[in-house]
Parts: structure tokens; sequence; C-alpha cells
């Protein structure tokens, strides 16, 4: 597909018939593509609706909301009835793609179930009906984009094109190395068809030719969708919070030094007294550490076990539970609290609000450093066991005796595959008083 000439064509693809469960896609598309004329290099462009509708994807519309939710796979983002939803496909849209334009009434529609492969099949037909032997197949959707208003056609499902095409490494006109150019190729072609493909005037497909493949080898749409861990803004701020887990196994590898030093920058972003930062955060990530750290816990915990009556059998299967997780972790963060800060006073009572409010104040930046590992994709969780052996602990990592243990936050990689299932409804009746 070259481009000497610099000029691209936009052809609407007019006179397909409605298209019905089951139809043959290509039968529909072949009498108004012989029309409009194909030639060898075009990418024929098809709206999702109709591959939905071809596809049997439309379902009664007697409830938006619980079909929307059924089609996600995480939320993003909430305001009001609108949703910004990843789907299974690892797109993110609004109410995950569900739509109820260009369908009968009553009626919604849900984005097919493997675009790429739909696409695939569409353009190995096409080129047999039609004799185009180098004929590429586009499938679109509208999304919205973050950070600017109004939709725009998007690939979806791609065959026969470079979705993406990576340009890194290669001369810039002036002759600089390009260092971050990938050009969505796909979603280039979509968002020239929306041109002629419009809503209100039945267009379902378009001819988009004098495409550059700008040397790239055909790679299917599913390779537009970016990696989670180089997903910078995964979810809203009010969403983080809701999505926030506390888990308790690990992937396999390290936690990046940068995402722990972000975590306890947002730890520290925490309400304190009396303008003090009582805070500090040890950071275990060599086996030496952690070994040291726990088996001095370990130690403390038996002996207390042992005082408390608990038979050896008892003992080894809670301290083997506790290892099972803290053993396991890349990652242990010990919070630290001290109280130097806090104001004296002669009666208990006040004493003891002034220590409740600098132990609110750890809980806060504890709860804010777990917020900033899920903001970066980790997985994390806060276990008490630092606070029954602190003397231990202080000794084992060397901190003066001013400072309180919290705990300790096991953190890691994500399990691969893991999906954590939604957090069930909080009756606000139950946990708010609102007058």
């Amino acid at each position: 597909m070259t481009r000497a000439s610099g000029r691209v064509e936009i052809v609407p693809v007019v006179g397909v018939p409605e298209i019905r469960s089951g139809d043959d896609l290509a039968a529909a598309f072949e009498p108004a593509l012989r029309t409009a004329g194909v030639h060898e290099h075009d990418v024929v462009v098809v709206t999702s609706k109709v591959v939905s509708k071809a596809e049997g994807r439309l379902v009664p519309g007697d409830d938006p909301a619980e079909t929307v939710s059924a089609q996600t796979e995480r939320i993003v983002a909430r305001r009001g009835d609108l949703v910004i939803a990843q789907t299974a496909h690892g797109f993110v849209c609004a109410n995950a793609g569900v739509d109820a334009s260009n369908v009968d009434a009553g009626a919604l529609a849900l984005l097919p179930e493997d675009p790429d492969g739909t696409a695939g099949s569409l353009r190995a037909q096409l080129s047999s009906r039609l004799g185009v032997r180098e004929l590429a197949v586009v499938i679109t959707d509208t999304f919205g984009r973050a950070w600017r208003t109004g939709v725009v056609n998007v690939a979806i499902g791609s065959a026969g094109l470079p979705s993406l095409v990576d340009l890194r490494g290669r001369p810039d006109d002036r002759g600089r190395e390009l260092e971050a150019t990938e050009i969505a190729l796909a979603d280039e072609v979509a968002a020239s068809s929306g041109l002629v493909m419009a809503k209100e005037a039945r267009t379902p497909g378009a001819i988009v030719r004098g495409v550059d493949r700008l040397g790239g080898a055909p790679l299917p749409a599913s390779a537009l969708v970016r990696p989670a861990d180089e997903d910078l803004f995964r979810a809203s701020p009010l969403q983080a919070l809701h999505e926030r887990r506390t888990i308790r196994s690990f992937g396999p590898g390290r936690v990046p030094r940068e995402a722990i030093e972000e975590a306890i920058r947002a730890a520290c972003t925490a309400p304190a007294p009396h303008h003090t930062r009582p805070w500090r955060f040890s950071v275990l990530t060599s086996d030496a550490a952690r070994r040291r750290y726990l088996a001095a816990m370990a130690e403390a915990w038996r002996a207390d076990l042992r005082a408390d009556g608990e038979s050896e059998v008892t003992v080894e299967r809670r301290i083997g539970h506790s290892d099972a997780v803290l053993g396991a972790a890349p990652a242990l963060i010990v919070p630290w609290l001290s109280l130097t800060g806090s104001h004296a006073y002669a009666d208990a009572e006040r004493s003891g609000a002034e220590r409740d409010m600098f132990l609110l104040s750890g809980g806060a930046a504890i709860q804010n450093l777990l917020l900033g590992l899920s903001a970066q994709n980790l997985a994390s969780c806060w276990i008490s066991s630092s606070i029954f052996c602190r003397e231990e602990s202080r000794e084992a990592l060397g901190m003066g005796q001013e400072w309180l243990a919290l705990g300790t936050v096991a953190c890691g990689p994500v399990p691969q595959g893991s999906r954590v299932p939604p957090r069930p409804a909080i009756d606000l009746d139950v946990v708010a008083d609102l007058r």
C-alpha cells in the first residue's frame, strides 16, 4: 500500500441491505462493494453494529444497567448513569460498548465477541468473492476520548493491515532518530472512514484507498490495547478508591523501586497532627533483610503463643500462614510512627486522645500507601503482626526506641490471570447516619 502521491480516497459503501442475525456479511456487502469499486490494496471498513447484528449480539433493552454490568470487566470511571468501563477485549469505552443506536426499538447492541477474528474471516471471504488478493478489513466503533470532546471512529478489529506501526529508531525528516513514535494506523483508517459513514445515513461501510503501510507487517487491532503496566490513567481518582483490594498472593517478578517511592510519597500526603510528619517506612526487598525481619517476628510470636498455652502444631501452623503471605511477598514495607511531636498533658484523658490522634494519622498514611500501590497495579495487603512485637521489629530493622511499628505491608505484582470480584454493595443505612 504505497502513498507516493500523498493522496487518500474515502468511498462510502451504500446500498447494503438491513443486516439481521445470521446473515452472511460478505454476501450482503459484495454487491455494494462491486458498485463502489474495490481495488488491490484497498481497506474495507465495516461498522461494528452490522457485525453485531449478523452475529446475533442484540439483547433486550429492559435493563440497560444490568447489561452494561454484564459486559464490564473493570470500571474505569463513573459519573451518574455514565460508566466508562473496560470490556473483556480490553477496550475502554462508555457503557462497555453497549449501544441502542441504529437498532430496533427496545434492543441493545453488544460489541462483537472477537472483532479481529471476524475481520480476518470477512477479509478472506471478500477477497475470494471480489477476486482481490491484497485487501484489508477494519471493523470500527465510535469511542469518546479522554481530554477531548466528541466521538471518533476507532478500530476494534483488523486484518491484513498493520494496526500499529513502530517507527522508533527511524529518522525523522531532519535525520533525528524517533524515540517514541508508534502510529495507530488502523485507528487513522477508522477515523477517516467516519467522514463518509454518517450514523443517520445508513452507510455501514467505506473503502479507504491509498493507505501507506509504513513498512509494517499485518497486526490485529488488539495490538492497540495498552497493557495494564503501561497505563498511567487506569482509573479515575474516585474509582481507584473502590478498586483497592487486599490481595494476599503475588505474581512473579520484583516491585520497581520507583513504584514504592511513589507509594510512599502518596502515604506522606495523609493528614498529620501539629504540622508534623510522624512516619517512616522501612522497605525490605533483599532476601536477607526480609528473612531477618520475619525471623525476629516469628520468634516473638512463638513465645507469645506458647505462653498462651497453644500446642506446637498450632504455633507452627499460625506462623506458617503468616509466612505464606509475608515470606512470599517480593517487597515488605514496614510503617513506623513517632509520638515525639505530640503534646504533653497532665490528665490521662487528653494524653490518650493525643496518642489516638497520632495513631489515626498513621492509619491514614498506611491507607494512602495501599492506594498508591494499587494505583500502580500492584497487589498489597496490610498485616498487623509487628504491632505485637515492636521491640523485636525495632531491633531487627535498627530503629530507635521512639518508633512504633504499625504492622507490615506486603506487596508484589498482581497474580497473572487473577480477577478480583466486585465489592458487595454497601448499605449506607448501616454505616452512615445522614441528617
